[in-house]
């Protein structure tokens, strides 16, 4: 014998088998990778969402500007605008807005006034205006009839 107690020389040969090396092992990076893409899909519903309301809250403010500037035309000339080109030339807006979901100036639907039967001969104008998008809002009605 050499003088080692049996139990000793063990303990020391367990203790180098269990010693891991340093660094991460396979199921460790798994989960941290099974995170990342949990927080990051959750985020990506988030901000779509966000563009989402943001382009609805666009919209309104875009219906409401054009409806009181159709409203002024009519207040101030006693008829409505033969069309959305004319709230522009005669100063009542800068430009006519895009539609935030047809992302063009030329697709809003443009609803036209009743005849007035006390002037026949008098060509109805534009009496209000709608998006000409056939997509649905978050709360399920479409925004060609808000």
């Amino acid at each position: 014998m050499t003088g080692e107690p049996r139990l000793g020389r063990h303990l020391a040969a367990t203790s180098a088998r269990v010693r891991r090396p340093d660094g991460w092992t396979l199921i460790e990076l798994m989960v941290v990778v099974s995170m990342i893409v949990v927080l990051a899909g959750i985020a990506m519903a988030n901000y779509r969402y966000a563009v989402i309301t943001t382009q609805e809250a666009v919209l309104k403010e875009n219906l409401f500007r054009m409806r009181d500037a159709i409203d002024q035309y009519y207040a101030d000339k006693n008829k409505y605008p033969a069309a959305l080109d004319a709230l522009v030339s005669d100063g009542y807006l800068r430009r006519i807005p895009e539609d935030p979901f047809t992302k063009s100036t030329e697709t809003w639907q443009a609803i036209l006034a009743e005849p007035d039967p006390n002037n026949p001969n008098q060509e109805p104008g534009v009496y209000d205006v709608k998006s000409g998008s056939d997509r649905a809002s978050q709360s399920g009605t479409p925004y060609n009839e808000w």
